[in-house]
């Protein structure tokens, strides 16, 4: 695990590894996102992964829309930390 890494651990989830935590899930999402979007860049008609990502950024949106209106200032310390652009109208 790089520097990085262990840096957004701490930010996003207070240092522990609170997997139900909504940072922690989007900074996962957010991972797997990367994950498979270097692969579709390597594999541009796999169409089941690109169905898969798909999920992937609904669910990481719905969390992130969560977040946003239960605490405002956790949604944008993550946002930043993971370079997320902000949702439309929020």
């Amino acid at each position: 695990m790089d520097n990085k890494q262990k840096l957004i651990d701490a930010h996003l989830s207070g240092g522990n590894k609170d997997t139900g935590f909504t940072a922690s899930q989007i900074y996962y999402l957010t991972h797997q996102i990367s994950k498979l979007t270097s692969h579709l860049e390597s594999h541009p008609k796999d169409y089941s992964s690109q169905r898969g990502l798909w999920k992937l950024l609904s669910n990481r949106k719905r969390l992130l829309i969560y977040l946003s209106k239960r605490n405002a200032t956790s949604y944008t310390k993550v946002s930043k930390i993971l370079g997320i652009r902000g949702l439309k109208g929020r």
